[in-house]
């Protein structure tokens, strides 16, 4: 399991520091690995020098963090110390010293700073631990995450494992169970399927990013899982069409039990059976606010509402209704459009 350190919101993340973490083993084989990446409050951070891992101790590049924060940073190359400013915080330290300054209270260095090309380079977990936010080591994938975080402002709507990598193949990487109800903070979207958080107890973890589990959403994830619902989607071009197609198999589809197998699998979205009562799903979306993955419904068998397909993108849609074509994007012709009736969001 990572550990994982709280240090002050502000200036706090500046000093990015070092983390011999229970994982530190894996950060120490540097010599051979490229270094990790590393992300403030899910921005990935760029640094001109390389991090430098010695003896399981990360330094990393300061004045990015610093810069990242909003914080002034001042330079005495004849003293070698550098200054940090914040409201309420100023930093201080004096590269090589085994003692900082935080608003003029000393602070024990555990493993000093250094230069390094001209760059001044400061230990992880000295900050992590003196500035009070969060940081995590991942061995998989090979990162370092700082949350500047103190909200906790998504909620679990369905339990859900917290891991210590996004990969749910394994239950090796279990951290425990987050409940349902339980607040949680966001730091970024690894993907369209992993979402990274940090929790009431200061854990930084991965968690599914399917709908079911949280009440988060953004546009950017919304765009990758109508892109992984699409692509999920696409496998199945060609598939014959059949009128009540049996549920659950993939030799046949009419449209409905497309639209229905699809967001299930790709998402874990549990549609009705029928076009009628999957339009009763979401919520209503204009035809020019349409988004990858929305669902379209037409009047179709002298029925109010007898087809639906899922939104594609650039007036296309992907669905089924003909024998000869089955499973196929279409682009949306005048025919087509008369025949709209509603759009849902359901995701």
């Amino acid at each position: 399991m990572p550990k994982t350190t709280r240090i002050l919101p502000s200036i706090a993340l500046s000093l990015l520091a070092v983390i011999p973490f229970q994982a530190a083993t894996a950060f120490a084989d540097t010599q051979t690995s490229s270094p990790p990446s590393v992300y403030l409050d899910g921005r990935p951070l760029t640094f001109s020098v390389p991090i430098v891992i010695d003896d399981g101790n990360t330094l990393v590049q300061m004045r990015p963090i610093f810069e990242a924060e909003g914080a002034a940073v001042t330079w005495d190359s004849q003293t070698r110390t550098v200054q940090a400013s914040k409201p309420g915080i100023t930093f201080t330290y004096r590269i090589g010293d085994k003692t900082a300054f935080k608003n003029a209270q000393a602070i024990t260095v555990p493993y000093p700073g250094r230069i390094v090309d001209g760059v001044t380079m400061v230990p992880l977990r000295f900050v992590s631990e003196a500035l009070d936010n969060l940081v995590a080591w991942h061995a998989i994938p090979r990162s370092i995450t700082i949350s500047s975080s103190h909200k906790l402002d998504t909620q679990v709507e369905y339990g859900v494992n917290l891991r210590t990598s996004p990969d749910s193949a394994t239950n090796a990487n279990i951290v425990r169970m987050l409940s349902k109800d339980e607040s949680i903070h966001v730091i970024r979207e690894v993907d369209a399927d992993w979402l990274e958080v940090q929790t009431k107890d200061d854990k930084i973890g991965f968690l599914s990013a399917k709908p079911m589990y949280t009440d988060y959403t953004s546009p950017a994830l919304a765009e990758k899982q109508g892109d992984e619902l699409l692509a999920f989607g696409s496998r199945f071009l060609g598939t014959p069409y059949e009128f009540g197609a049996t549920s659950g198999q993939t030799g046949t589809f009419d449209c409905s039990s497309f639209v229905r197998y699809v967001y299930d699998q790709a998402l874990s979205i549990a549609l009705p059976r029928v076009s009628y009562d999957q339009a009763k799903v979401g919520q209503e979306v204009a035809y020019d606010k349409l988004r990858k993955g929305d669902l379209l419904f037409f009047k179709a068998r002298g029925l109010d509402i007898g087809h639906v397909a899922i939104y594609a993108g650039n007036g296309q849609v992907l669905h089924t209704y003909s024998k000869t074509l089955g499973v196929h994007l279409m682009k949306l012709n005048d025919s087509w459009k008369k025949r709209f009736v509603t759009a849902r969001r359901v995701f």
